[in-house]
């Protein structure tokens, strides 16, 4: 069995190719860099990464109970929290996803913009309410 052993891989080119066997696995190139996925699909690692997450609380007192990205949350209302980002988003068209640790749980997500989102929550027989358990996990491009 070989080993190698470094520091530093240096292309030829602006574009470089890492080839395991005949496969080539990993490509970069200014600001890009992919991986072979399932088959011979590609990934593109900045896309496919989460640039931000939080589970948090919104009974009592609003609190985050971990996080990454997030500089904080601001509890405006029953049911109304504005979560924002430590590094901002490349633009106000980013996915977000949300959930809440409790049955019948509404959540609106709304107001994106490249700093923060906005969450409305409630439930079947009221119009706002605040949850124990929230999640939410953003995908799209830092700015």
């Amino acid at each position: 069995m070989s080993e190698v052993i470094l520091d530093t891989i240096t292309g030829k080119s602006t574009a470089t190719t890492i080839t395991i066997g005949s496969t080539p696995v990993i490509s970069a190139s200014a600001n890009s860099m992919t991986i072979r996925g399932e088959g011979s699909n590609q990934t593109s690692i900045q896309q496919g990464l989460c640039k931000a997450w939080v589970r948090y609380k919104t009974t009592s007192t609003a609190a985050v109970d971990d996080s990454f990205n997030i500089s904080g949350i601001n509890d405006t209302g029953t049911g109304v929290t504005t979560i924002s980002f430590s590094n901002n988003m490349g633009n106000s068209t980013f996915s977000v996803g949300m959930v809440a640790g409790q049955d019948e749980a509404f959540i609106k997500f709304r107001s994106p913009a490249t700093g923060s989102w906005v969450v409305s929550t409630a439930n079947p027989s009221s119009s706002g309410t605040d949850f124990e358990r929230l999640g939410g996990n953003v995908f799209g491009d830092l700015a």
